[in-house]
């Protein structure tokens, strides 16, 4: 557990920004990867990448100004200028603009959908090292064996036995990436495998709040993050079921994949 890394002059090497970029890294040629595979355009899953990217983000820190608005009324700049950010104001807004980007390039938004779901699971996992190794989004108070001490300069209190949440939130987030890919195998209908993405995350966060001792915002008796994870899981059940009286199989991907063999592409 270290904050900063490394210093390169006035260069500091931040652990939480380098799992971050590591998680953007792997998440795009990951996508790009499987986009090969399938007969996608991986050129639109780079363009989706940085544009969701860039939009996550500025939704992420959007969110937590949200979540700090009365010290953002008293000092607006402490809090834009601050590490602050909420991860899911980056899913929701970086998600709007990819689905504006398929929409604009009249692509198939619900494929890709499923083509990236599992990257983004797998991003969020190294992000959350990230957290584990700054020591933000820190557990309650613990005697368990398990339970993990942070050092001076960390984020977490101190010389005090915390639950590793951060850590359990990375292994549920590469646990959702593999159950993805194994479920991508047998689904039959477009936006299934995104849409179950959306409701495995929504359950795991939910479940992972109750361990936090972390300042992140209230509504009501819920923390901001359970909040918005109970709309997710609600909407995923929504489209779920919405999804079993449209026809919109995975047939496509095939006959794609098919055309450009025979084109030689």
């Amino acid at each position: 557990m270290k904050n900063d890394l490394f210093s390169i002059g006035p260069l500091t090497i931040h652990s939480y920004g380098l799992m971050i970029a590591l998680g953007i890294l792997v998440c795009v040629f990951m996508g790009m990867y499987r986009a090969r595979k399938y007969g996608y355009k991986d050129e639109a899953v780079l363009d989706i990448a940085i544009f969701g990217i860039l939009s996550g983000f500025i939704g992420a820190k959007l969110l937590y100004v949200l979540v700090e608005f009365d010290r953002f009324l008293e000092n607006p700049m402490d809090v834009l200028g601050s590490e602050g950010f909420v991860v899911y104001g980056g899913i929701i807004v970086g998600a709007l603009a990819g689905v504006l980007y398929c929409r604009i390039k009249k692509l198939p938004c619900w494929e890709y959908f499923d083509l990236l779901a599992p990257s983004i699971a797998v991003a969020q996992g190294f992000g959350r090292i990230g957290c584990f190794l700054a020591g933000c989004c820190y557990g309650r108070p613990t005697d368990a064996f398990w339970g993990v001490t942070f050092p001076e300069g960390s984020f977490a209190p101190a010389g005090v036995p915390l639950i590793p949440t951060q850590l359990i939130s990375s292994v549920g987030d590469f646990a959702i990436a593999g159950i993805l890919l194994l479920y991508n195998k047998r689904n039959k209908k477009a936006g299934n495998v995104g849409i179950l993405y959306m409701l495995l995350y929504g359950i795991g966060r939910f479940l992972v709040e109750c361990l936090r001792s972390d300042d992140r915002g209230t509504v009501g008796m819920l923390s901001t993050s359970q909040f918005i994870s109970i709309g997710i899981v609600l909407l995923a059940i929504v489209l779920f079921f919405r999804h079993k009286l449209f026809k919109g199989t995975k047939k496509r991907r095939k006959r794609r994949s098919i055309k450009m063999i025979k084109s030689g592409r």
